[in-house]
């Protein structure tokens, strides 16, 4: 399964990437490595930008049924049967396909090990290791390399953890802080500004509610978390990533979450 799984996403990446480096390098690009990092997940960005854009579609129309959803909860509490069915006739009502977005997902959870094992090659390893370890799965003699920079970017190991370099570069923990925030801010704008409504009680409606909103602060911790253990490309790739997805949900659906936010910065 590892080789089917190379054969299918890491090796073709690295095709990608070597290709990539290879026009920088003809360029004079400094840290062209680093950069070829950036340009790869742009690509891929653009790739998967229309199953992006039904993903928020979807995101943006379950939350708007979303009060409607809860009084149909509230309304056949206790009959779960009753509810799967009234919520698959509301959901068919506003042309709602929960699973409709899921393929950036799946994508991305397929990318993130393949890229990983891609930045593993930088770890321990001379340049003459990289440039066998690259050279032995391109598919073409011209993208074969001869040389290779420093694998960093802007004097940071690309294969290394900010926990491998911390006692040496103490403000490489700005990586995982960084990467946290921007995570924090996307997960934002994919909600609502409006906040949710409340039963009469004074409760919140339901469980989907309160997880949404937990959620916002769950997902950046432990990509944070992540970005501290795993290489620095890895973290570059992610980052890059998500700015884009914050560029592609504001021309999409608007700042969503962090619109008070911006109003209260412009008075």
């Amino acid at each position: 399964m590892g080789e089917i799984f190379n054969f299918i996403f890491v090796h073709p990446l690295i095709n990608v990437l070597v290709g990539i480096y290879q026009l920088l390098e003809i360029v004079h690009i400094p840290n062209a490595l680093g950069f070829s990092i950036i340009l790869l997940t742009v690509i891929i960005r653009l790739i998967l930008w229309p199953f992006t854009a039904s993903q928020l579609q979807t995101t943006r129309k379950m939350q708007e049924v979303s009060p409607e959803l809860s009084k149909l909860k509230e309304k056949y509490k206790g009959d779960a049967k009753r509810i799967q069915q009234e919520t698959m006739l509301l959901y068919k009502k506003h042309g709602v396909n929960p699973f409709g977005g899921c393929l950036p997902t799946i994508i991305q959870l397929l990318l993130f090990p393949a890229l990983y094992s891609v930045f593993q090659t930088f770890v321990g390893s001379d340049k003459s290791t990289i440039i066998q370890n690259f050279n032995k799965v391109l598919y073409f003699d011209f993208l074969k390399l001869q040389s290779l920079q420093d694998p960093t970017f802007f004097g940071l190991p690309l294969g290394q953890s900010p926990a491998q370099l911390i006692s040496h570069i103490p403000l490489i923990l700005l990586i995982p802080v960084v990467t946290a925030l921007l995570q924090f801010v996307q997960s934002k704008m994919m909600f609502s500004a409006t906040p949710p409504q409340k039963t009469k009680d004074g409760k919140e409606p339901d469980f989907q509610t309160v997880f949404q909103k937990q959620i916002i602060y769950i997902i950046p911790f432990t990509i944070g978390f992540a970005a501290y253990n795993f290489p620095v490309g890895l973290s570059l790739y992610w980052n890059t990533f998500t700015v884009f997805a914050m560029i592609q949900q504001y021309k999409l659906n608007g700042l969503g979450g962090i619109e008070p936010w911006i109003s209260k910065l412009k008075k």
